[in-house]
C-alpha cells in the first residue's frame, strides 16, 4: 500500500476512532468503576438467594429486550447514515419509534396471556416479573436513544448520560435496600427511576423533536428494518443462550445461591470486560458504516483496530484469570467465595465474545445477518447441550467451560465464515509482538509464586513488564520480525 494510501485509507480513519475513544472512554471508565462497585455493594446488601433472584431478573429483562426493542435501536445506528444522505432522517426517525411502541405493546399483550407460563418458566415471583415489563419501557427508549447518539457521532452527550445513569442508578439502589428492604426488587426499581430519567435528557441531546414531524410514512423503511432487524435479534438470541441460559440451567440443578455465584462471577468479568472492551467498537461502528457507505475498503481499519484489541484484552484477562481467587475475595463478600473458579472461564468468553464484534461486522456491513444468526445459534445449541451435560458432572467448572467453548465457537465460526472483500486480516506482527511480550511476565509471574509480594503488587509489576515489554519491541524493526 503506497504511503498515501495508508494514511488516507487506515492512519487518519483510525486516528479519528481513537479520538472518539477518548471522548467515550470517560462513559467506560465510569461503567468499569460502577460495576466493579456494585459487586461488594450487593453481595453486602443481597443474600445469595436475593442476589441469584437479582442475577436472573435480569437475564429475562435481557432476554425480552432482545426480542421487543434491542434490534430497533441497532437498526437505528445502521441506516442513520443512509437517511441522512437522502435528508429523510424525520420519517425514518418516526418509523423507528412505531416500531418499537409497537413491539412493546405486543409484548405486554405477549405477557399478560402467557404470565403463568412465564412464572413458571422463569422461576421468579409475579411482583418481580411485572416489575421487569415495566423496566423494559426505559431500557427500550434508552438503547434507541443512544444508537441515534452513535449514529449522530456525539459522543460527549453519550458519555455525560451514561456517568449520570450509573452513579444514580448506584444511589437509588443502595437508598431503597436500605430503607425499604424490597430485596432484588430494589434494584429493578431504582434502574426504572434513573433510566426514566435519563431518557428525558437524551432526548433533548439527540435533538429528536426537531426530527419528528407528521409525515406518511413509506413501507420500504419498515421493511428494510424488519429485514436487517429480525434476523439481528435471532442472533442475539443466540447469543443470550450462549451467555444467560447458563443461570436458569443452574437454577433448576442446584437452585440460587449457584446462581447467585454465577452472577458475582459475570459481574467482575462480562459487566467490566465488556464495558472495557466496548470502548472501541462503540466509537469504531458509525465510523466504519460511513466509510463503507462511501465506497471504501474497511478491511485495514479493522484488522489494525484488532491488533490493539489484542494488546489491551490480553493481559487484562490472563491477570484477572491468575489472580481470580485473591480479586473475589477482595471484592465480594465472604459469601460468594466459591465464585472464583469461574472467572477464568468467563473472562476469556468476554475476550473472545469481544473479538467477534470486529469479525462479525462484514456481516452487519452487507446487511446480511442471517449469516451472523445462524453461527450464533449453531454455537448457542452446543453451549445449551455443553451446558446441560457438563453442569451436571462439574457444577459451576462445566458452566465455565461450556460457555467458554460456545463463545469460541463463535468466533472461529465468523473467522472462517467470511464475505469476499470484507473478510479479517489477521495482524500477524502485532500478535507476534504481543507474545513476545508476555515471555518475560511468565518468567516473571512462576518468581512472585515462590515469593510473599502482596498480590497487588504482582500484578502491579506484570502490567508493566508487558507495557514496557511492548515499548522495547516496538523498537524492532519489522523485517527483523518477519525473520523471527
Amino acid at each position: 500500500m503506497e504511503k498515501s494510501d495508508y494514511l488516507n485509507n487506515v492512519a487518519i480513519p483510525v486516528k479519528q476512532i481513537f479520538l472518539d475513544v477518548l471522548k467515550y472512554s470517560p462513559s467506560k471508565v465510569s461503567g468499569i468503576i460502577g460495576n466493579t462497585v456494585l459487586i461488594p455493594v450487593y453481595t453486602n446488601l443481597l443474600t445469595p438467594e436475593q442476589y441469584g433472584l437479582y442475577t436472573l431478573s435480569i437475564a429475562v429483562l435481557s432476554f425480552l429486550c432482545i426480542i421487543f426493542s434491542d434490534w430497533v435501536g441497532l437498526s437505528g445506528l445502521r441506516f442513520f447514515r443512509r437517511y441522512e444522505i437522502k435528508d429523510d432522517v424525520p420519517k425514518y426517525l418516526s418509523a423507528l419509534i412505531i416500531l418499537l411502541v409497537t413491539n412493546i405493546t405486543l409484548m405486554f399483550f405477549i405477557a399478560f396471556i402467557c404470565r403463568h407460563n412465564f412464572y413458571e418458566f422463569f422461576k421468579i415471583p409475579g411482583k418481580v416479573f411485572v416489575a421487569i415489563l415495566v423496566l423494559i419501557i426505559p431500557v427500550a427508549f434508552r438503547a434507541l436513544l443512544f444508537q441515534i447518539l452513535r449514529a449522530q457521532i456525539k459522543p460527549v452527550a453519550f458519555t455525560v448520560s451514561t456517568i449520570v445513569n450509573q452513579i444514580l442508578t448506584i444511589c437509588l439502589a443502595v437508598f431503597i435496600i436500605k430503607f425499604y428492604n424490597l430485596g432484588a426488587l430494589s434494584v429493578l426499581l431504582a434502574m426504572g427511576i434513573s433510566i426514566s430519567l435519563i431518557d428525558i435528557v437524551l432526548m433533548f441531546q439527540c435533538n429528536i423533536f426537531s426530527y419528528l414531524k407528521l409525515e406518511k410514512l413509506q413501507f420500504s423503511i419498515f421493511s428494510s428494518l424488519y429485514k436487517y432487524g429480525i434476523p439481528l435479534a435471532l442472533t442475539s438470541i443466540s447469543l443470550w443462550f450462549i451467555t444467560q441460559s447458563n443461570k436458569f440451567i443452574l437454577q433448576h440443578l442446584n437452585g440460587y445461591i449457584e446462581v447467585g455465584y454465577v452472577g458475582v462471577a459475570y459481574s467482575m468479568t462480562f459487566s467490566i470486560l465488556m464495558t472495557l472492551f466496548a470502548v472501541i467498537p462503540i466509537a469504531a461502528v458509525p465510523r466504519i458504516i460511513n466509510m463503507y457507505e462511501d465506497g471504501r475498503d474497511v478491511r485495514p481499519v479493522v484488522s489494525t483496530l484488532t491488533g490493539y484489541f489484542m494488546l489491551i484484552g490480553l493481559p487484562v484477562i490472563i491477570l484477572m484469570s491468575l489472580y481470580s481467587k485473591e480479586l473475589v475475595a477482595l471484592l465480594a463478600n465472604k459469601n460468594f467465595s466459591g465464585a472464583y473458579v469461574l472467572v477464568p472461564y468467563l473472562a476469556f468468553s468476554a475476550f473472545f465474545l469481544s473479538f467477534a464484534e470486529y469479525t462479525t461486522l462484514q456481516y452487519h456491513l452487507i446487511k446480511k445477518t442471517y449469516i451472523d444468526t445462524v453461527i450464533r445459534l449453531v454455537s448457542g445449541i452446543a453451549g445449551i447441550i455443553l451446558n446441560i451435560i457438563l453442569i451436571k458432572k462439574m457444577g459451576l467448572v462445566g458452566l465455565g467451560i461450556a460457555t467458554l467453548a460456545g463463545n469460541v465457537l463463535y468466533f472461529l465460526l465468523s473467522v472462517f465464515i467470511v464475505v469476499p472483500g470484507l473478510e479479517w486480516k489477521i495482524p500477524f506482527e502485532k500478535i507476534l509482538k504481543i507474545v513476545i511480550c508476555f515471555v518475560p511476565v511468565a518468567f516473571l509471574y512462576f518468581i512472585f509464586k515462590k515469593t510473599g509480594l502482596h498480590y497487588g503488587m504482582q500484578i502491579a509489576l506484570l502490567a508493566l513488564t508487558y507495557y514496557l515489554g511492548y515499548s522495547f519491541v516496538q523498537t524492532i524493526k519489522p523485517d527483523r520480525l518477519k525473520l523471527w
